[in-house]
């Protein structure tokens, strides 16, 4: 975690309802590009650290006999829940409010340990280690982020892109220029240099893969104001008594911004490294420093683009 902020427990407050409907969609195929590299013969186990409302967990949960999703936020679980119980994932799926750097002792062991943009709220080199006592022999993690920085797809926009700038300026004039975080704030930003974290901790590696993004999303005011709420830098809590004022002005934003009321966005790609935990550098899969991009084909985009 940044030096001088410590995490606290109104980091994601109130922003799990909004979470799953605001935030943009991994790429297409994700789960279908980790399967060709991780290989799961479906009788394995893994941990989702951070898991929030569940969205990797359950997409990745088809590949294993159990995953177990662990974050400290009871609404965000509340909601892996009830999506769980939708997809009818139920019965392979577990889910355990605590934090990465306090787990419980009778977890096991896992074959694969997942961090779908986590990793940098922890005390990273504390939840390292712990994730590598937690792996058994050839086992894996994984480390998933969104690849903003790729070529943006070609074409034009059936809508105006959600304007984001705007928005910034907005939040940053209800809440100030210094970025919050809980009850503390982030003038830096989150931390980076994850690579040299997990190889101080033993793992091997990396292998990258780039799931391509670039799929077209329509986006509704509904749409973004959920994003702006589903952000720890602007979690409904921030806003105490002006919650609704900064709303309204939000949604007055947005209108003047599209006459049809509609946005485009394009889909961010998405970024994977897989670190082995074999200190030979044997493991055949997580320790290829070689990149690999998982074909633009590999899955169906999600529904409602």
């Amino acid at each position: 975690m940044a030096d001088g902020w410590e995490w606290d427990e109104t980091l994601f407050a109130g922003t799990a309802a909004h979470y799953r409907r605001g935030r943009l969609p991994y790429a297409p195929g994700l789960a279908e590009a980790l399967a060709r590299v991780l290989r799961p013969d479906g009788r394995g186990r893994l941990v989702d650290m951070g898991c929030g409302p569940g969205i990797l967990a359950l997409d990745l949960a088809p590949l294993f006999a159990e995953v177990v999703g662990v974050d400290p936020d009871a609404d965000m679980l509340a909601e892996a829940g009830r999506e769980a119980a939708a997809r009818r994932t139920g019965a392979r799926v577990r889910w355990v409010r605590a934090r990465a750097e306090e787990l419980p002792p009778d977890l096991g062991t896992f074959d694969v340990a997942t961090f779908g943009q986590s990793f940098h709220w922890m005390d990273r080199a504390r939840v390292a280690a712990a994730t590598r006592d937690l792996l058994g022999p050839g086992g894996t993690l994984v480390h998933v982020s969104d690849l903003r920085t790729g070529t943006p797809a070609a074409g034009a926009l059936p809508y105006p892109e959600v304007p984001g700038a705007a928005i910034r300026d907005l939040v940053t004039r209800y809440l100030g220029p210094v970025r919050r975080a809980g009850r503390g704030v982030l003038p830096e930003g989150t931390p980076g240099g994850e690579a040299a974290v997990l190889a101080r901790a033993g793992f091997t590696g990396p292998r990258r893969l780039v799931v391509p993004g670039g799929q077209l999303l329509r986006r509704t005011p509904d749409d973004v104001v959920a994003e702006v709420f589903s952000m720890s830098f602007s979690a409904p809590h921030l806003f105490g008594p002006r919650r609704a004022a900064f709303e309204a002005d939000l949604r007055r934003l947005l209108r003047e911004a599209s006459a049809t009321g509609l946005f485009s966005a394009r889909g961010p790609g998405t970024e994977v490294f897989f670190w082995g935990t074999d200190p030979d550098g044997g493991h055949p899969h997580a320790c290829d420093r070689r990149p690999w991009t998982a074909p633009a084909d590999a899955g169906a985009p999600p529904g409602g683009a």
